[in-house]
């Protein structure tokens, strides 16, 4: 019988278990109770083995890699332990061994039990792991790497080592297609782990992989891939792929920060020689002041255009009867583009072309702007809730969510990444609807002087009326005073985004280029890692121009960005929660101009009747527009205080968690919420060298803001109107 068991556990069918672990019923009357339930024991394990094993011949014939290399080293950690132990469980036995054998004539069944016993876990666990297995067709390496690495994680040691070995196993066979993709640009034509437009695959990557190390991957192997495609006249040197993929045998992918250390030394290497060969200072030179000019609106002219068009657009879509033609695509806004650009410098710049817009939203009819103001205590309860809330000014210049997009082509992609594009458009969001607000409070401001000039020919130095004279002046003073703040405001605001930030560090960007050897020393990348020998920085001009590395080149534009984000006051969400509320106010009085005609006065015949009662009384229409102009005015002062007010303490607060990388931390959770990009800015000794000049620009802004100390001045809360002229040192 002994030799029928040892048969069974190693897989042989048997008269004993005719089905499965169930003792066949004739041997039940000759066996005690005991030797009965230890027969079944045993007859459990071997019916698991031989589960295991099936299912594992199944799963071999599978197309895919890494389900073959699974069952290949299971089929080996079964061969070498549990298959050996039955073999040298039998050479116990026939060796009478006295550790089994009991005086050397019989072998208790509990022995055998007690042998086997340590498998019972194990082989439970395998047969588990080959029912999820066989009940999915396709396994992508991703998941399957995820599911052998949370099976790992378990209290029973046993388990958890055989588990391993098996994630191993699948880790190293994707590991040589990660290999052949980042060192020899090469997909395999099955289970490839991107599309041909290199782009990876879903499931092609475990979760155990960061974002940036899958970034960096498709980096470096879309480019080596493009250089050898286009027969690039060089190509990368053998002794650095060989010493690539050397460092990639080192590091599995479950070892998450020495994979990501190792990626992005390779990413380094690649990049640098990439610079090297490739990618010229021309054609970032050329980018940058393409980004420039588009996206920070240094081209004036074509971004005044441009606006124009845009609400051109959506007046003379406003104006269409219903139907398809009132609607507003991606084309009508790119038509906008080419149309902005006539007549200026932009019409012949080939950059133009790499522009797009982008509606998320899908057409969208236009709309008009909204006429409800919020009430001064449901502004400030708004303001004093949410502080950190994400704030977007993607839909002020058309009324939706609109997107500025630049095209990247090879091999300006090498030195672009997604998350830079991301912070330009961000950055244009902002400041074209900063451009755009000043701009309609200027053309109301010269619709309310032509409105006035039209009248005092008629009313002399007065403004009419008769019953509502008193009121009538009232309403004009505080309509002046009102736009007066306004375009004060944003005249401020914008000359400082444009002149003491823009300008300055589009200058400085353009300094470090030209002379690297500032910029390698002005450098605050905090991914060095140590070049090979292979990619060190050599000079292959032999010119007397200093050499710049593509890491230096790479860490000057993120800071570059970094330092626009966090002069324009985009890092600081408490800022940019009270800037787009200002915008909108701005837009709802000039809207409320627009809506009575070009003047806060009514026309002195627009009111009034001579039939007695009834509600069309003189003043009252005029009565109607003191408040809500008063209103607006009362809106925009608590915005402008709260301004000031938070503008002054982001000076002196203490940074949170510092981080060095802009592209990285700006587009943190997909918002501007990054609190430590502007405040670590402001706290002397720290950050990155420059930190004063930028600290100088926001203390020129707050000077620029109190310079009649309206601010800083305690004072109470505004009148109707009362003392608006005295306010601004006109009275």
């Amino acid at each position: 019988m002994i030799a029928e068991v040892l048969l069974v556990l190693a897989g042989h069918s048997s008269s004993l278990f005719p089905t499965d672990h169930n003792l066949h019923p004739s041997f039940r009357p000759l066996l005690h109770p005991g030797e009965e339930q230890c027969l079944e024991a045993l007859g459990q394990i071997a019916f698991r083995y031989r589960t295991i094993k099936k299912a594992c011949a199944t799963l071999s014939r599978s197309r895919s890699r890494y389900i073959c290399a699974l069952c290949a080293a299971l089929n080996q950690i079964l061969k070498d332990e549990y298959e050996s132990l039955v073999v040298e469980t039998e050479a116990k036995v026939l060796k009478r061994d006295p550790e089994l054998v009991g005086q050397g004539s019989f072998v208790p069944l509990a022995a055998v039990r007690a042998t086997f016993a340590e498998w019972d876990a194990p082989l439970t666990a395998l047969e588990s792991l080959m029912t999820q297995l066989e009940s999915q067709e396709q396994w992508r390496p991703g998941p399957l790497i995820d599911m052998l690495l949370t099976r790992s994680k378990t209290g029973v040691h046993r388990i958890a080592d055989i588990i391993s070995r098996l994630s191993v196993a699948v880790q190293r066979t994707w590991r040589g297609q990660l290999a052949a993709f980042l060192v020899h640009g090469s997909l395999a034509s099955s289970d490839p782990l991107a599309s041909e437009s290199y782009v990876l695959l879903e499931g092609s990557m475990p979760s155990c992989v960061s974002l940036q190390s899958r970034e960096s991957i498709v980096y470096v192997g879309r480019a080596i891939a493009t250089v050898k495609n286009k027969k690039w006249q060089s190509q990368i040197p053998r002794e650095q792929a060989l010493q690539h993929a050397n460092l990639l045998d080192t590091v599995l992918p479950e070892d998450q920060y020495q994979f990501d250390l190792i990626v992005s030394q390779i990413r380094t290497n690649v990049g640098e020689w990439l610079w090297l060969n490739v990618l010229t200072h021309k054609d970032v030179e050329e980018a940058v002041v393409s980004l420039a000019n588009y996206f920070l609106l240094r081209n004036g002219e074509f971004s005044l255009a441009l606006i124009r068009d845009i609400e051109h657009l959506k007046i003379s879509r406003l104006t269409t009867r219903s139907g398809a033609t009132s609607m507003i695509r991606e084309q009508d806004l790119n038509l906008a583009l080419l149309r902005a650009s006539l007549g200026t410098t932009a019409q012949h710049d080939p950059s133009l072309l790499h522009l797009r817009f982008q509606l998320p939203s899908g057409p969208i009819r236009p709309l008009l702007p909204s006429l409800t103001n919020l009430s001064s205590k449901a502004l400030s309860s708004s303001l004093a809730s949410n502080p950190g809330e994400v704030t977007s000014f993607d839909d002020l210049l058309l009324g939706t969510p609109l997107v500025l997009t630049y095209n990247v082509t090879w091999p300006l992609d090498l030195f672009l990444h997604p998350s830079d594009l991301q912070i330009y458009s961000a950055l244009f969001n902002y400041l074209s609807s900063l451009r755009k607000t000043h701009t309609r409070i200027h053309t109301c401001w010269t619709s309310l002087s032509n409105a006035q000039r039209a009248r005092r020919r008629w009313t002399g130095l007065g403004e009419g009326g008769t019953a509502d004279l008193e009121v009538r002046r009232e309403l004009l003073r505080c309509g002046w005073g009102v736009v007066r703040d306004m375009g004060w405001f944003l005249d401020t605001l914008l000359g400082y985004v444009m002149v003491d930030v823009v300008d300055v560090e589009f200058r400085r960007l353009k300094d470090l280029l030209d002379r690297p050897q500032r910029a390698r020393s002005e450098s605050v990348g905090k991914t060095g890692t140590a070049l090979s020998q292979s990619g060190s920085t050599v000079n292959p001009t032999g010119t007397d121009r200093a050499y710049l590395d593509f890491t230096t080149l790479r860490n000057i534009h993120t800071t570059y960005l970094e330092r626009l984000v966090t002069g324009c006051l985009l890092s600081h969400p408490a800022l940019t929660a009270i800037l787009k509320p200002i915008f909108e106010v701005c837009e709802r009085f000039v809207a409320q101009i627009e809506r009575w005609g070009g003047d806060v006065l009514p026309a002195l015949l627009f009111e009034g009747s001579l039939a007695g009662g009834g509600d069309d009384k003189v003043g009252a229409m005029v009565q109607e527009r003191f408040q809500v102009v008063s209103e607006i005015n009362k809106s925009l002062h608590i915005l402008l205080d709260s301004f000031y007010e938070q503008l002054s303490l982001s000076t002196s607060q203490q940074p949170f968690t510092a981080t060095g990388d802009a592209s990285k931390s700006i587009l943190m959770n997909a918002s501007m919420a990054n609190h430590s990009v502007f405040q670590r800015t402001f706290v002397r000794g720290k950050g990155f060298e420059g930190d004063g000049e930028v600290r100088r620009h926001v203390e020129r802004l707050l000077l620029r803001l109190d310079f009649n100390g309206s601010f800083s001045k305690p004072k109470s809360l505004h009148g109707d109107g009362e003392d608006i002229l005295a306010e601004g040192g006109l009275a």
